[in-house]
């Protein structure tokens, strides 16, 4: 008998991610992983998987192996193991077999893998912080005062940063021998090693205004090393000339040119809306595609940017979103004509052979938790190739995905439906509003396990892409832009009124819930309308002159979202506020937020939570321990589950059965 996709698919589900494709396609190496339910840690290993009969084996006997790379003679898979300090190193191992060796050992852990082109080195970004405390520094004997000297001293997910910077290095082989190759002020990431391994580029935000902006660039830097480089002189040459932010890059075979992801406006940064672009010494950047896409660049350190491949014919093979889904394209490096070869779902990793003749996508699909498929890049036809979640989908049946659009205010207004498995349309049923983060996230045509939870218990889950959603083009991305809880806000509620016409939508029983930018809009609709039976605020903004200075983006990101510096625009913040519309709240509201938060720190949820409970509104405060911002993604499974299932216990207390 088929059952609700419960809390603790946290659990029961199988992930795959980090596909490396060996140079003549023959061979897949990617990591498979899965909570240990004894432990509750998650357990990966490299799988090494035979791409003509498809099947798959250990290749590792770590507990916590990633991120495997085959080195370009095809001899060596290079993937990463923590130490016995839980720091990642770099270990290597012959793909013919035989035991892994330890090739590094930096205090600063590593991230970023790069073979060269000889298979002789490799190249990666490792933490370099000036004041670690020594191995064997006892923190009850001689507690540490912290001292902050910059407006980025701290970072979500990463913790403390004070004088700490990410600099590239390069590991030998053979014999492990580490040398740094860049320092100084800035944090670097994406090494890329050209063609003939002389030089090694670069993304790093090493312009003055780094603590109050969101500049990237591309940089170059000789792969023999030397004295780390500290400042953009000898030894070190900027590339990206003429654009504002670099997300990801890869050199084109002659090693002249060097393609990027990338964004040639202040306002937008290639981490939202990108563009395509080839960058030449002594030459203008030359953008190849325009915003009906966005080039995937990852969100360096934390999302590592997905491989870009530029081929001998001229074209770079990339995955892109666009309204919502993803896809591998392909761009003429000349012309920038682009061809879509196989799109569907959310892609965020890939990794191509070293012809670019088949691809390896992560894709996440509306029904699935995540799969590996290949993709011949000649036809575009597409194969899955791992499917460790078959029997758990078969015993719990996804909710079914529909979309629809409306006009408003200029724009076309994309909306997600999910309805339960068994929907009867001559039934009634509860609706949950869920808003995304960001504001420049999206609802993609993907799995989410929030909203999966939901449907599959009986509620219809509605997702809008409001004004500000990215994929969808840069003027409907800024329209949001000092106006949050404006149009943003009659988007979404438009489309709640769209769908509440529908016979089986019981619209006297709403919920709303979302996380984030997805909290601030939760916490304002409730605070503007009255029908909504229950609210879940997650990690919410409340009160933006608060945030511009608790909030580890707090300056650089709210000057942009919010309408400038807080002394200039406060009547501004106040007026975009949740905080400020408390009195009108009568849903009842249940605030979550992870103490380690320092996206949206704790502190916003502190002061809704007292101004509710103050004013006498129904409220509940859960404080999740040692969580950051990302911690429903990938914090404690336990922690996880517990989002879920309060969640899903506080729609079900409210509006289930109401009415």
């Amino acid at each position: 008998m088929p059952s609700p996709i419960s809390p603790d698919l946290v659990y029961k589900l199988v992930n795959v991610a980090s596909p490396s494709l060996s140079p003549d396609g023959s061979r897949l190496a990617f990591t498979r992983s899965h909570v240990d339910t004894e432990s509750m840690e998650t357990r990966s290993q490299i799988m090494l998987m035979d791409m003509a009969s498809g099947g798959s084996a250990p290749f590792t006997s770590g507990e916590s192996d990633s991120s495997p790379r085959f080195s370009p003679d095809g001899r060596h898979l290079a993937f990463v193991r923590p130490d016995s300090d839980g720091k990642s190193q770099i270990w290597i191992m012959p793909t013919g077999g035989g035991e892994a060796r330890k090739l590094t050992d930096v205090a600063g852990g590593i991230t970023d893998i790069a073979w060269s082109p000889d298979s002789g080195a490799l190249a990666f970004v490792s933490d370099v912080d000036p004041d670690r405390a020594p191995d064997d520094h006892d923190p009850k004997k001689d507690p540490r005062v912290s001292v902050v000297r910059r407006i980025r001293y701290r970072s979500d997910g990463l913790g403390w940063r004070g004088e700490a910077f990410r600099h590239v290095f390069v590991v030998d082989r053979e014999s492990g021998e580490t040398r740094q190759l860049t320092g100084g002020e800035g944090d670097d990431s994406a090494p890329s090693w050209s063609p003939d391994g002389t030089s090694i580029a670069f993304v790093a935000d090493r312009r003055t205004d780094r603590e109050t902006a969101t500049h990237s660039d591309v940089y170059v830097v000789p792969a023999g090393g030397g004295d780390p480089v500290s400042e953009c002189g000898a030894g070190i040459e900027l590339r990206s000339q003429g654009l504002s932010s670099v997300a990801s890059l890869c050199w084109s075979p002659d090693g002249d040119s060097i393609a990027v992801v990338g964004s040639d406006d202040d306002i937008v940064g290639a981490g939202w809306q990108s563009w395509l672009f080839v960058i030449e010494p002594g030459r203008a950047p030359r953008k190849l595609t325009d915003d009906s896409i966005s080039p995937a660049g990852g969100y360096a350190p934390l999302v590592p940017a997905p491989e870009m491949r530029w081929t001998n014919d001229g074209c770079i093979s990339f995955i892109a979103d666009a309204r919502g889904e993803s896809a591998i394209y392909q761009a003429d490096a000349g012309t920038g004509d682009l061809r879509k070869i196989a799109g569907g779902g959310l892609m965020s990793q890939v990794s191509f052979d070293a012809a670019a003749n088949t691809a390896v996508a992560l894709t996440v699909a509306p029904d699935s938790a995540g799969d590996l498929n290949s993709v011949d890049m000649r036809s575009g036809a597409a194969a899955q190739l791992t499917d460790f979640n078959r029997e758990y989908f078969k015993e719990h049946p996804p909710a079914r995905l529909e979309k629809f659009s409306h006009s408003r205010g200029g724009f076309e207004i994309e909306s997600r439906v999910l309805l339960p498995p068994d929907f009867d349309p001559q039934l009634r049923y509860p609706l949950v509003l869920d808003i995304h983060g960001g504001p420049h996230g999206v609802f993609s045509d993907s799995f989410s396990p929030q909203q999966q939870v939901l449907a599959t218990a009986g509620y219809i889950v509605l997702a809008v892409n409001p004004r500000g959603s990215s994929t969808y083009g840069t003027d409907f991305m800024t329209a949001v832009l000092g106006d949050w809880g404006g149009e943003d806000y009659l988007d979404i509620m438009s489309a709640v009124d769209l769908v509440c016409e529908r016979d089986y939508v019981d619209e006297s029983r709403l919920g709303i819930t979302g996380y984030s930018y997805g909290g601030f809009m939760s916490s304002w609709i409730i605070g503007h309308d009255t029908r909504f039976k229950a609210a879940v605020v997650g990690a919410p903004c409340i009160n933006l002159s608060s945030m511009y200075g608790t909030s580890d983006i707090g300056v650089r990101f709210g000057e942009v979202q919010w309408g400038g510096k807080r002394w200039d625009a406060l009547d501004a913040f106040l007026e975009h506020s949740p905080l400020t519309y408390v009195p009108n709240v009568e849903t009842p509201a249940l605030l979550m937020h992870g103490e380690a938060d320092h996206r949206c720190p704790i502190e916003q949820s502190e002061q809704y939570f007292v101004t509710l409970k103050r004013l006498g509104k129904e409220v509940e405060f859960v404080r999740f321990p040692g969580s950051s911002h990302g911690f429903v993604r990938t914090g404690h499974p336990k922690l996880r589950e517990e989002y879920l299932a309060r969640l899903l216990g506080w729609m079900n207390k409210h509006i289930a059965d109401a009415g």
